[in-house]
């Protein structure tokens, strides 16, 4: 399988770092965390603390996504009316 993006998923993946982070509202530019890595239209834009924070990131103790009541899926959405509806 390759998991090289295409010229697409990166222009996409580019979008999405664009975007504040879908979180905690950080203005951007935001990193792209993959759901699923190789799925890259399921990234989601978050800012640095949220996505690898140690104590509020998702690959940390995750306490900035409990306290919103945030999951994957959620912010995931955030992201995707982010860019639909700029």
């Amino acid at each position: 399988m390759n998991n090289q993006p295409t010229p697409a998923e990166r222009r996409h993946l580019q979008r999405v770092k664009e975007l504040d982070c879908s979180v905690c509202d950080t203005p951007g530019p935001s990193e792209a965390h993959h759901i699923r890595q190789g799925d890259q239209y399921t990234a989601i834009a978050l800012c640095p603390e949220c996505h690898r924070g140690p104590s509020m990131g998702w690959h940390g103790g995750r306490i900035a996504w409990r306290v919103r009541k945030m999951d994957e899926l959620k912010a995931l959405n955030v992201t995707l009316k982010r860019l639909l509806n700029p």
